[in-house]
């Protein structure tokens, strides 16, 4: 006789996702509108189906096990399917148009397939995306040029907007040995205020090396350009470092904190304008 399947149920599942995003039981059970006790026992719930442990929870902390982690990104595929089949069924007929801005380095490597996603729940919906450095958005931002916006910040920043993407920053130059015959240290960087300058150049002030700015450009593809053509290193995700570049990971340089991304919207959202900045948090969650 055939083994009897198991089937998830998406309601712990999005509570699980929810949980593991915000780092607390209490902040999940506001978001979700429910109960602390009935998210506990949603979890219970959830492991005994799992048959395993997935959050470790203290009385100031809440962290994902090893398992934990490993289902974390299944369960924010599964979330993806359900909303965007939801989504696609349930309001196939939504029109409108929705202004998003956002890093262009953030913009070309991340979201793309988040937009498609989007794009093919909501085909009726029009998407208006501009890319710039995170200084001049946040001035349209004020203009209300766009409903939703993705920033890059500092992790202590007071901005009141949702965090939902940290990464570690790398050195990058032309050559793995670009570094051999230069003092001062040469970067290449956007023009100020930049949140990878700045963190450039406070790492390299805090080791007491020396430094020049050698290149400012606000283009992506002029910096790297530069970069290239050997005119000094420069500071990127490291999941943004394109071919053809090199990351500097030995101790010539010191370490980089993480990058933040950070998402805000305006205060009156459309439905679609809605939709949209709902999909972005779970997609890059």
């Amino acid at each position: 006789m055939p083994k009897t399947l198991t089937n998830l149920d998406i309601d712990l599942v999005r509570t699980f996702a929810t949980i593991a995003r915000l780092g607390s039981f209490t902040h999940a059970a506001e978001r979700l509108g429910r109960q602390q006790s009935t998210i506990s026992l949603q979890i219970a719930r959830l492991e005994a189906t799992m048959q395993t442990k997935l959050l470790e929870r203290s009385p100031r902390s809440v962290s994902l096990t090893t398992e934990g982690r490993v289902f974390l990104d299944y369960a924010w595929r599964i979330l993806d399917l359900n909303d965007e089949a939801v989504a696609r069924f349930g309001e196939p007929t939504m029109t409108g148009l929705v202004r998003l801005g956002a890093p262009e380095d953030f913009a070309t490597r991340h979201l793309p397939d988040v937009l498609a996603r989007f794009a093919q729940a909501y085909p009726s919906v029009a998407l208006e995306v501009s890319c710039d450095l995170t200084l001049n958005l946040l001035e349209r931002f004020r203009s209300a040029d766009f409903d939703v916006l993705l920033v890059k910040q500092e992790p202590s920043a007071k901005n009141k907007g949702i965090r939902v993407w940290r990464e570690p920053l790398v050195w990058v130059a032309g050559s793995r040995d670009f570094l051999n015959h230069t003092r001062p240290v040469p970067l290449v960087v956007s023009p100020a205020p930049c949140v990878y300058r700045k963190r450039a150049t406070m790492a390299l002030d805090k080791a007491k090396m020396s430094w020049r700015i050698s290149y400012t450009c606000g283009a992506l593809s002029g910096a790297l350009a530069a970069v290239r053509a050997g005119l000094g290193v420069a500071v990127l995700p490291r999941d943004m470092v394109p071919g053809g570049l090199h990351v500097l990971d030995d101790d010539r340089l010191p370490d980089l904190k993480d990058t933040e991304i950070a998402l805000l919207h305006a205060k009156e959202l459309s439905l679609p304008a809605q939709r949209l900045k709902d999909h972005i948090v779970r997609s890059l969650g």
